[in-house]
C-alpha cells in the first residue's frame, strides 16, 4: 500500500523537480564561480507608437538601439502594451507607472529646437526601463538628455546606463520599481520639488 501511494505521488515529484530546475539559456552567462553558470530570462516588452505620429518611425528605431545593447529586456511593438508612445506639441516627458511600463510623450518643442528625435525616443525609453535622469551635460550620456549640445545626436546609451538596464531586469527586479514623472526640458532641473 505504502508504494503505491509513493507510485502515485512520483509523477507530482518528478514534475516539480523539472519545473524547479534551471534550464540552459542562449542569455547564461558566468557567475564567477568556476563551471557554473547562471540563467537569465529576457523580459519581453510590448510598445504601442500607434500614436506617435511623425516619431512612430523614429520610437521603433529606439526600440532596436535598446534591444542591440541589452540581453535582459526585449522591446517589441504590439499590443496589449506596457508601454505607450504619444506626440504632443509639449516637451518630451515620461510617466513611469512601474518598471517597464508607462507612458511617453515625444513633445515637438524639444525637435523645433533642433534636438535630434532618435536621441530622445531612446532617452524617454531609458525612463521606462528604470534609468533617470543624470544631466551630466555629456553627449556620451545618453540619460544626460537636454543637458547636453543640442548638437549631439549620439542615441546610444553608455556601458554603466546598460549595465543599469540589465541589472533591472535581472532576477526578481522584474517586480521592483516604482512610478516617477520625468520631464526632460533644459530647465527641468530648477522645477524640480525642493527636498
Amino acid at each position: 500500500m505504502r508504494l503505491s501511494r509513493f507510485l502515485r505521488a512520483l509523477p507530482a515529484l518528478v514534475l516539480g523537480l523539472v519545473l524547479l530546475s534551471p534550464l540552459p539559456s542562449a542569455h547564461a552567462g558566468a557567475s564567477g564561480v568556476s563551471g557554473v553558470s547562471t540563467v537569465s530570462a529576457v523580459r519581453v516588452l510590448r510598445y504601442d507608437a500607434s500614436r506617435a505620429a511623425e516619431f512612430r518611425t523614429v520610437v521603433d528605431q529606439a526600440a532596436q538601439v535598446w534591444n542591440a545593447s541589452v540581453t535582459n529586456v526585449r522591446l517589441v511593438a504590439g499590443t496589449p502594451a506596457d508601454f505607450t508612445v504619444l506626440a504632443d506639441d509639449g516637451w518630451p516627458r515620461t510617466s513611469r507607472t512601474s518598471l517597464g511600463r508607462g507612458t511617453i510623450w515625444m513633445g515637438r518643442e524639444a525637435t523645433s529646437e533642433g534636438y535630434y528625435p532618435l536621441r530622445i525616443a531612446t532617452h524617454e525609453i531609458g525612463h521606462i526601463l528604470g534609468l533617470p535622469d543624470r544631466r551630466t551635460g555629456l553627449c556620451s550620456d545618453l540619460m544626460s538628455g537636454s543637458s547636453a549640445p543640442v548638437s549631439c545626436t549620439n542615441a546610444n546609451p553608455s556601458a554603466a546606463e546598460r549595465s543599469a538596464v540589465n541589472a533591472n531586469f535581472a532576477g526578481s527586479a522584474l517586480l521592483g520599481g516604482s512610478g516617477a514623472l520625468f520631464v526632460d526640458r533644459p530647465d527641468a532641473a530648477s522645477l524640480a520639488p525642493a527636498a
